[in-house]
């Protein structure tokens, strides 16, 4: 469903093709290229309380439609560990599929997501693997809704990007990550916002995951009410 107008082409996708992508104009190929019941990322597999999340994975929550894949959390008839009430939603991986597809260094990943709005949203795409290689293209939490959480947890560093007219709830936003070896770059409307100075390391490799969290309430406030919670995603796409 991207029009051109909608198109941003930053100068890190330059001198790179285009060598994979989603752009979700059939229904999701789960098996073959992604994974919805289970990341290593998760200590229980399906979800993970540790995390301050309420998450439990339900791959039924990740529809699509007119090109978009829609997200959708609810409360679930389950207990955390914690024991509070766990809340079905979405989660995309390419760890255990067929295919398992892996992001390297160098690579150029971008992603356009319509922000969710209500209490406890927390919508990420980030990357995992081996219990860590974790760089967190873009993080949201709908009680800092002009804000995206910017973060290489490889080599530690991290920004608050803020942007009153570009960064809210309900509003489409393309992000993309240059994941140099060296320096990772954030992109936000194909203008670089931040770049770390410290990289990934020439050997990085990781799984790619686009999810819908729910926060618990210990940073972030977690759901008011049981309504719906929705995060819409158009494509996932990977230069190199």
């Amino acid at each position: 469903m991207t029009t051109d107008s909608d198109v941003f082409t930053p100068s890190a996708a330059l001198g790179r093709s285009l060598i994979w992508a989603e752009e979700f104009t059939a229904p999701v190929a789960w098996g073959a290229r992604w994974t919805g019941d289970r990341s290593s990322a998760y200590r229980y597999c399906d979800h993970n309380p540790d995390d301050n999340k309420l998450d439990w994975l339900t791959p039924s929550a990740v529809t699509v439609s007119n090109g978009v894949a829609t997200f959708t959390a609810t409360p679930a008839g389950r207990t955390l560990e914690n024991g509070r009430q766990a809340w079905h939603t979405g989660l995309l991986t390419t760890e255990y599929s067929a295919e398992e597809f892996l992001v390297r260094a160098g690579d150029y990943m971008e992603t356009r997501v319509r922000l969710p709005r209500g209490a406890g949203a927390w919508p990420a795409l980030w990357t995992w693997k081996d219990g860590g290689n974790e760089v967190d293209c873009f993080e949201y939490h709908a009680d800092n809704p002009h804000l995206l959480e910017l973060s290489n947890h490889v080599h530690h560093a991290a920004t608050y990007y803020t942007d009153v007219d570009v960064i809210a709830p309900g509003r489409w936003v393309t992000i993309g990550t240059a994941l140099g070896a060296h320096c990772v770059e954030w992109y936000v409307n194909g203008d670089r916002v931040f770049a770390d100075g410290t990289g990934v390391g020439p050997g990085w490799s990781a799984y790619p995951i686009l999810n819908l969290s729910l926060c618990a309430g210990r940073y972030h406030a977690a759901p008011c009410d049981p309504a719906p919670i929705t995060f819409d995603v158009d494509y996932l796409r990977v230069y190199r």
